[in-house]
């Protein structure tokens, strides 16, 4: 009886999740995962293509931002354009966590992503794209974080969290044009 009653404790079956956890083939996705892995891994995907556009831009926008009194557009560009990496950097390892192959193909980066390339040469013209760019990426990632619910909880943290950056960035654009 006693042995029963650890098995419960806290009204958790800790036997069922000890043998639930003995499959180790699937790493972090254990048989309580309750989304779609293969859908949040194409979700990833995409939002992984989106990200690194966004560097590839942001970085472009850096270099070739030339004018009087640029110097804080400039350092604003290479503020976004890092923290872009840093998310596609999360975003890449939580689909191998998810058993999935992070896609960084560079042959088809500007189909999978929500977001634009931008080669504009004026300064105005490169931040109303970036805050394009932005205002997609919000509203991608709000609809990501809509489709999975609670279903993945530690998917839809990590992205809540670059949704919070992106908001971010969008008002420093907003800021940049006035």
């Amino acid at each position: 009886m006693e042995q029963n009653a650890s098995n419960l404790a806290h009204g958790f079956d800790i036997a069922e999740i000890r043998r639930a956890a003995a499959n180790l083939e699937d790493g972090a996705v254990t048989e309580g995962y309750a989304a779609d892995r293969e859908a949040v891994i194409g979700m990833l995907n995409a939002a992984l293509a989106t990200e690194l556009l966004c560097v590839l831009r942001y970085k472009r926008h850096y270099y070739t931002v030339s004018g009087p009194n640029t110097g804080h557009i400039k350092a604003e560009f290479l503020e976004h354009a890092q923290q872009e990496q840093d998310h596609a950097d999360r975003i890449a390892e939580r689909i191998v966590q998810l058993n999935g192959s992070p896609n960084f193909n560079p042959a088809t980066l500007t189909q999978r992503s929500h977001a634009e390339y931008d080669d504009s040469e004026d300064v105005q013209a490169m931040i109303r794209a970036d805050l394009i760019a932005e205002r997609v990426a919000i509203e991608s990632y709000r609809q990501m974080i809509q489709a999975i619910g609670d279903k993945d909880p530690t998917t839809a943290i990590m992205l809540t969290e670059i949704l919070a950056t992106e908001e971010e960035h969008a008002d420093d654009m907003r800021d940049l044009l006035a």
